[in-house]
């Protein structure tokens, strides 16, 4: 079994060699993770500056590539040209920090699961809901539960996994649920400063906005339970579709000019 591994901490990162070390286990681990940090870049790729790789020693990998670019980057170069063939599985993480309600849509971490996805293959977002709490073991036992059932199972198409893990010990974990995304998101503030030179410049940071919500991805982790949402490639409003042809969209009757 070939098992791509990818995350958006970087290749350093200590979440993604416990990951790997319990992964092992079930066959060939490829890693090709940025040479950085590229947390919350989201689904972006690089299109105007060449993307270039590293070998690299990841304990516990069969191979192993660092590149100058984005998680997305890293699934579509190791699918595509490193790989001598597909990968069975796309890992992504582990990621400190969750990636719950609205993060989801600026996780790097989801992003690179959602490249293997988009190509067909069977992918899941794996993130440790702490920035402080360093012990990655139990996470990654979780993974390595997940993608054993993934591997007997089936997922629908154009479906990835996004795991949220709470920051406990593995006898700790209260079990496991199946939630939806929740709406939970962060209140982004910025911090005005001026250089040396005078010139401005911006640090941005953030809390995050309690919602009132039951039974999210957010809630869940936070009372000590796995949480496994399901996230569908498809955007679409379907329930709205059906209305909003009905909204006035007649060009003919429209004054463009």
């Amino acid at each position: 079994m070939r098992i791509l591994v990818s995350n958006d901490d970087g290749v350093q990162a200590p979440g993604l060699h416990a990951l790997v070390h319990a992964l092992k286990v079930l066959g060939d681990i490829w890693v090709v993770a940025p040479d950085r940090e590229q947390s919350a870049v989201g689904h972006a790729i690089t299109m105007y500056e060449p993307i270039r790789l590293f070998p690299w020693d990841v304990p516990d990998a069969d191979h192993t590539f660092a590149i100058n670019g984005t998680p997305a980057d890293c699934v579509k170069l190791a699918m595509t040209e490193l790989m001598p063939q597909p990968p069975d599985v796309v890992v992504s993480g582990i990621n400190r920090g969750e990636n719950t309600g609205i993060s989801v849509i600026y996780s790097g971490t989801v992003s690179a699961a959602t490249e293997g996805a988009i190509n067909g293959v069977p992918s899941l977002a794996v993130s440790l809901a702490s920035f402080s709490f360093a012990d990655y073991r139990p996470a990654a036992r979780v993974a390595l539960h997940l993608l054993q059932t993934v591997l007997r199972r089936k997922l629908p198409a154009d479906t990835l996994l996004n795991v949220n893990v709470p920051p406990v010990s593995l006898h700790e974990l209260k079990g496991i649920r199946v939630v939806r995304q929740g709406r939970s998101r962060y209140q982004e503030t910025f911090v005005k400063r001026a250089d040396p030179r005078g010139k401005v410049y911006y640090w941005m940071d953030g809390a995050s906005v309690p919602l009132e919500e039951t039974e999210t991805d957010a809630t869940e982790v936070r009372s000590g339970y796995v949480t496994v949402t399901p996230i569908h490639l498809d955007l679409t409003h379907h329930d709205f579709l059906s209305e909003l042809a009905g909204w006035p969209m007649d060009l003919s009757a429209a004054n463009l000019r």
